[in-house]
C-alpha cells in the first residue's frame, strides 16, 4: 500500500488534516444552528406575548377570535419558514463536514490504485 515512511507520515497528516476540517465545519454550522434556533425562540416569545395582550384587550369575544386566529396563522407560518431554514442549515451542516472526509477517502482510493 505504502512505499515509503514519508508516504504513510503524508497519509496520516492529511487524514488530521481532514478531520480537523470536518470538526470546524462542523462547529460552525451547528454555532448557525444554535444562533438561528436562539433567535426564532425570542421572536416566538415576544410574538406570543403580543398576542396574549392583545386578546386579553378585546373588547369583545368575536375580537378575541379573531386576534387568536391571526396569531395563530402568523405563528403557524413563521414556524413553518423556520423549519425551512433550519433544514437548510442542517443539509448545509452535512454536506460541509463531510466534504473534508470524502477528499481523504478519494486520495486513500486514488494511492490504492
Amino acid at each position: 500500500m505504502f512505499k515509503s515512511f514519508e508516504e504513510l507520515q503524508s497519509f496520516g497528516k492529511d487524514q488530521v488534516e481532514a478531520a480537523t476540517a470536518a470538526s470546524s465545519a462542523l462547529t460552525k454550522s451547528l454555532q448557525a444552528i444554535a444562533t438561528e434556533t436562539s433567535d426564532y425562540s425570542k421572536k416566538s416569545l415576544e410574538a406570543a406575548t403580543a398576542a396574549f395582550e392583545k386578546i386579553v384587550s378585546s373588547k369583545s369575544i368575536d375580537a378575541a377570535f379573531q386576534a387568536q386566529s391571526e396569531y395563530a396563522k402568523s405563528a403557524y407560518e413563521s414556524f413553518v419558514a423556520q423549519s425551512t431554514k433550519i433544514g437548510e442549515l442542517y443539509t448545509a451542516l452535512a454536506k460541509d463536514a463531510f466534504k473534508p472526509v470524502e477528499v481523504a477517502v478519494a486520495k486513500v482510493q486514488a494511492a490504492t490504485k
